[in-house]
């Protein structure tokens, strides 16, 4: 059995190759050629913490996985909030074959896809990027959207202005655009063409009334008692999902940011435009108007984990690099 430890995943998942892989990806789920059961979870209520398993094959990549990932959103400092790892199986013969640090691949594949999500859906001329949170997503983010549109600026604004003003740093002079911290959410989005909304948030961070005309919004913050979008956005936006049985399925496999929404009326299920992979293929259609809104809600699906996992895989092999290891 390979195994791969967090930093050399890292180095081997090329990020251009992901979001191309991804694509393919999200095309096999909305087909029906890949198997992704939606997310089970076994709930820790006295840390607020979950542990979750997430389960997929997918024919493109020649990918047979397993991810088990813990949320423990009260965590801080080196600890991060997700924690997993993944376990890759012979598609041939259902032999162990390469374990793996899922936390590194869950930051990259999130990021990833959201920025498949821009390819798809924002403006061409997109140049103006809000990261609204300070994590390991906010970074992630920040990295892929400038591998899909011509970045020019970066706005990042979180709750604690220290973490904002540390991220600016950090990714300063490694990005080809001008990053800086401002204070608050609206000031962030006030004129963006892409917003990333990657936060523990209770109460909607993303508000119809700071958007401008033809923004591009992805979101991929998680909690169980709150929301990022508010339910005007959600109303005025073309949504798209990676999946519509997994965003629409009860905890811990949906979005409260559509769950919510629906079941107070505001819209329907229909309302739900197109998963990615419909996008991919073109049989949905993307962005109408450059007028218009657009909005990628993420709730992760396994399809991802297993193709960043198998390019890790090919890549460490092709290098010799990892530990065999035999149970």
């Amino acid at each position: 059995m390979l195994v791969l430890n967090g930093a050399q995943v890292e180095a081997l998942v090329d990020l251009n190759a992901l979001i191309d892989a991804l694509a393919s990806a999200m095309a096999d789920l909305s087909s029906g050629r890949a198997s992704a059961p939606d997310r089970v979870a076994a709930l820790v209520p006295e840390q607020d913490g979950m542990l979750a398993a997430m389960i997929g094959y997918l024919p493109s990549a020649g990918a047979l996985m397993t991810k088990l990932v813990t949320l423990y959103p009260r965590n801080a400092g080196p600890q991060p909030t997700h924690q997993a790892v993944i376990v890759m199986f012979d598609q041939g013969t259902g032999e162990l074959a390469a374990l793996l640090d899922g936390t590194a691949i869950t930051a990259i594949r999130t990021g990833a896809c959201s920025a498949l999500s821009a390819r798809l859906l924002a403006r061409p001329d997109a140049d103006v990027l809000a990261v609204l949170g300070t994590g390991v997503q906010a970074r992630s983010h920040a990295q892929a959207m400038c591998r899909v549109r011509p970045i020019h600026e970066i706005r990042i604004a979180g709750r604690d202005p220290a973490k904002a003003t540390a991220l600016a740093a950090e990714l300063s002079g490694t990005l080809p655009a001008e990053i800086r911290m401002v204070p608050a959410f609206p000031e962030a989005l006030a004129g963006a063409t892409l917003a990333c909304a990657t936060t523990h948030a209770t109460e909607p961070v993303i508000r119809r009334s700071w958007l401008t005309p033809g923004v591009h919004v992805t979101s991929v913050g998680y909690n169980r008692a709150g929301r990022e979008i508010d339910d005007a956005t959600i109303r005025d936006a073309l949504v798209c999902v990676e999946s519509r049985s997994a965003a629409l399925a009860p905890f811990p496999a949906g979005s409260n940011d559509l769950l919510e929404p629906i079941r107070d009326g505001v819209i329907s299920a229909g309302h739900v435009h197109a998963e990615l992979g419909e996008l991919v293929a073109g049989t949905r259609p993307g962005r109408q108007s450059p007028g218009q809104i657009t909005l990628y809600k993420s709730v992760g699906v396994a399809v991802e984990d297993a193709a960043a996992a198998a390019l890790a895989v090919a890549a460490a092999r092709t290098r010799s690099i990892g530990q065999h290891i035999d149970l």
